[in-house]
C-alpha cells in the first residue's frame, strides 16, 4: 500500500508543493513545527532513509539545498535547518526548517497553526524562488 507521501506525489492527496524533480517532491508539512516547515521525499518509497541507495540520498541532499536556499530567499529566518526523525511515516524524508533561535529548532515545541490561505502563498514564494535557481 502506497504511503500518505506517495499519494501526495502522484496527486491523490493535495499538497503545499514548493519544489520538484524528476526523483525528487518537497512541500508545506501541514502540522508544521514553525511557518515554513517544508518535507523533502525521494519520489522511491523507502521507509528508512538509511536504506536509500548512495546514489538517491545524496541526490536528496543536493535538491534539500536547493529547497533551503529558496526558503531562504522568502522567509524570515537566519537558517534553514535540517532534520531526519522519519518514524511518523514510513516514507523517507527530510525536514526543512526555518529558524532565527536554536531554541526554535526543538521537536517538543507546541506546533503552529497557519490558515490555508497563508501556507499557499508560502508555499508559492518558495516554488517561485525554486524555480528562478
Amino acid at each position: 500500500m502506497a504511503s500518505i507521501f506517495t499519494k501526495i506525489i502522484n496527486g491523490d492527496i493535495p499538497s503545499y508543493k514548493v519544489a520538484e524533480d524528476a526523483q525528487h517532491y518537497a512541500f508545506l508539512d501541514i502540522n508544521p513545527m514553525m511557518r515554513g516547515h517544508v518535507l523533502v521525499v525521494p519520489k522511491v518509497e523507502v521507509d528508512y532513509i538509511f536504506d536509500l541507495e548512495d546514489k538517491v540520498i545524496a541526490g536528496l541532499n543536493v535538491f534539500a539545498k536547493k529547497v533551503a536556499l529558496a526558503m531562504e530567499q522568502v522567509l524570515s529566518c537566519k537558517r534553514v535547518g535540517m532534520m531526519v526523525i522519519g518514524t511518523e511515516v514510513p516514507h523517507a524524508h527530510i525536514h526543512l526548517l526555518p529558524f532565527t533561535e536554536e531554541a526554535q529548532f526543538n521537536i517538543t515545541n507546541p506546533r503552529v497553526q497557519l490558515e490555508k490561505e497563508e501556507m499557499q502563498a508560502i508555499a508559492e514564494k518558495i516554488l517561485h524562488a525554486f524555480s528562478q535557481a
